[in-house]
């Protein structure tokens, strides 16, 4: 998973990617492509 600042390119890589809210962070994630995994912080 990689870790980054700024979520704007990566949630429109692929077309499953999913923009999720947990425990105060924001994740993309990808049910098809796991190699999608970002985590925003």
């Amino acid at each position: 998973m990689k870790v980054v600042n700024s979520l704007k390119t990566l949630k429109t890589r692929d077309r499953n990617c999913r923009v999720v809210r947990r425990k105060g962070r924001v994740y993309v994630i990808n049910k098809t492509n796991p190699r999608y995994k970002v985590r925003q912080g």
